[in-house]
């Protein structure tokens, strides 16, 4: 009993040691080094501000202008007049929409172009001919077919999210080792079987990877969509904010922007581990 108290004993003063020396390592990797990034940028925001004094805010001023949107993110003082919130809802509504709608017609496609080969010689020129296309170029086309702002740049979220994960789940099904193949054949597995035991669990970093790209993609697009379009969204506060040279509120829509598209990104990367966790615990 001794002998057990003491080797605990031990074992607790070895963690302790440890954690303490990997406590300075994890603060400065997660908090010190990113706050220096920061400060850096700040200070390069604050050095071309004094150079322009004219038009541009420093990040102070900035803050002091733009407390009203920080602190009141959703207010309604009119039909036109809403908070920074709202803003920020309606683009994400028309991003979610058109990247969820892209994700339910792009992953079957990209199992197709990769267990066929056939329909990969069938759909890869399109593919390639249409994965090039500005996202802004089906601007004009999908105001021709639904003349309206809303639906239109749902449709163009949607198209310019079927590339990546088109490419990528095609990839990832055709990168299968031919060995689980071989042995599903063997065991005389029925084919919508070998899709949903072997191939999807081979192909979801594949297919994770794909959506994240198209996240990013449509959230980059839509701010320029909603510039075009008007309306409601960040992209036209970005817009309309500039029209008045009112450049403090364009740094905080940027700012805006960048933390969501952060925490989209992030969301995605949870739902992969979420996803490939609980199948490989349904495997297992």
């Amino acid at each position: 009993m001794v002998f057990q108290m003491n080797l605990a004993a031990v074992f607790a003063a070895v963690a302790q040691a440890s954690w303490k020396r990997t406590k300075p390592v994890l603060v400065r990797d997660t908090v010190i080094l990113p706050a220096l990034g920061f400060l850096g940028i700040l200070l390069l925001w604050w050095g071309v501000a004094l150079l322009r004094r004219d038009l541009m805010p420093t990040p102070a001023e900035a803050l002091v202008n733009n407390l009203d949107f920080i602190l009141n993110p959703f207010y309604q003082r009119g039909p036109g007049d809403l908070g920074l919130g709202w803003l920020l809802l309606a683009s994400l509504r028309r991003v979610l929409l058109g990247f969820l709608l892209g994700a339910i017609v792009a992953i079957p496609v990209g199992f197709l172009i990769g267990m066929s080969r056939p329909v990969m010689l069938a759909l890869n020129p399109i593919v390639q001919i249409f994965k090039p296309v500005s996202p802004l170029a089906w601007l004009p086309i999908a105001l021709a077919i639904f003349n309206l702002a809303d639906p239109s740049a749902i449709f163009v979220i949607f198209i310019t999210s079927l590339w990546p994960t088109i490419i990528n789940t095609a990839l990832g099904v055709s990168s299968v080792p031919q060995d689980y193949l071989d042995v599903s054949r063997v065991l005389e597995m029925p084919r919508w079987r070998r899709v949903i035991k072997i191939i999807l669990p081979a192909s979801l970093p594949y297919i994770f990877t794909g959506l994240r790209i198209s996240l990013g993609i449509a959230w980059l697009v839509i701010v320029a969509v909603e510039m075009l379009t008007g309306g409601v969204g960040i992209g036209f506060f970005v817009w309309d904010e500039w029209s008045r040279l009112n450049l403090s509120s364009v740094f905080l829509a940027v700012l805006v922007i960048g933390l969501t598209g952060l925490l989209l990104d992030a969301a995605i990367s949870q739902l992969q581990v979420l996803v490939t966790h609980r199948r490989s615990t349904a495997v297992s």
